[in-house]
């Protein structure tokens, strides 16, 4: 009868750690903040990578309704 009162002892031990260790968020590390990107600089970190011709930035940050 003690063995099933250890396992259960053991059981519930388990499970605390697991749900303390679960619960509680990491810290993430200075400067890892995500930033608001704007679609202008979606558009313009494409353009650089070369995935959009100059008449697509063109027609693209004129609809957003930009200049350039």
């Amino acid at each position: 009868m003690w063995v099933v009162g250890a396992l259960v002892a053991v059981g519930i031990v388990i499970l605390v750690v697991f749900l303390i260790r679960n619960s509680t968020a990491s810290p993430r590390p200075v400067g890892t903040e995500k930033a608001t990107v704007t679609p202008r600089q979606i558009l313009d970190e494409r353009y650089a990578r070369g995935e959009l011709t100059t008449e697509e930035y063109r027609e693209r940050i004129a609809t957003l309704g930009g200049k350039k």
